[in-house]
């Protein structure tokens, strides 16, 4: 039988949990962060593109009938093997959120999400971080470092972003490295698919993994000219 995704409020559930995480990481970095700008975030997206390449070889691993994406049974198994304990709900719930092109399975730059959001979501008390079962610490400074660039750019630390406040944190934070009006709007036009004027930390790993250009062998260009 075929797995399918509810209905189009599929991903309100999760992204209200994503927004509550990242309003707490916030908090609790005191307003401790090392970006300072859009360009300072564009400056390490090779870093980004080296950590989260390794992730490949994992998707190959569980794409059993290697057709290049990873079905919902495939992902029920994956997520097993690597003894991340989620209810039959919650993986639902990962598969749906993160199946964005409904394709009723998953390509690379979505399983990176999915690994991300798990990272992120589950509980110390019940797991161990999905990075340390992989035995990745390259991974895990990745994700950490992908969460310190959308919290610089949630400037008001309600755990989404909206463009007035993503332009006042990239004019405020220094102001001799300004990013132009239209290469911010641009980016957050990338970022907000369903044109809601919000962008939650889903959208915005979404939108990475397309500027890093981990689905090819160069960078897709991201400069404003």
């Amino acid at each position: 039988m075929l797995f399918r995704c509810g209905s189009s409020n599929k991903y309100k559930k999760l992204d209200a949990k994503l927004e509550r995480k990242m309003m707490d990481v916030k908090r609790n970095t005191s307003g401790r962060n090392n970006f300072r700008s859009f360009d300072s975030i564009i400056m390490r997206f090779p870093q980004f593109k080296e950590g989260l390449k390794n992730i490949r070889g994992v998707f190959a691993q569980y794409d059993e009938d290697s057709n290049g994406i990873i079905d919902h049974e495939e992902l029920k198994k994956c997520l097993q093997k690597l003894q991340l304990h989620l209810t039959e709900q919650e993986i639902d719930d990962l598969f749906c959120s993160c199946d964005a092109d409904g394709s009723q399975g998953i390509q690379f730059n979505e399983f990176i999400v999915i690994l991300c959001l798990i990272y992120l979501l589950m509980e110390p008390s019940t797991s161990t971080h999905p990075t340390s079962k992989m035995g990745s610490p390259q991974l895990e400074a990745t994700f950490d470092t992908i969460v310190e660039a959308f919290l610089f750019l949630d400037n008001n630390g309600d755990g989404k972003l909206n463009k007035r406040d993503m332009v006042k944190a990239l004019n405020e934070a220094s102001p001799c490295e300004k990013s132009s009006a239209h290469i911010t709007r641009t980016r957050f036009k990338e970022m907000d698919g369903n044109k809601s004027g919000k962008v939650g930390f889903r959208d915005f790993l979404f939108a990475l993994t397309d500027w890093v250009g981990l689905d090819g062998d160069e960078e897709i260009p991201i400069s404003g000219s």
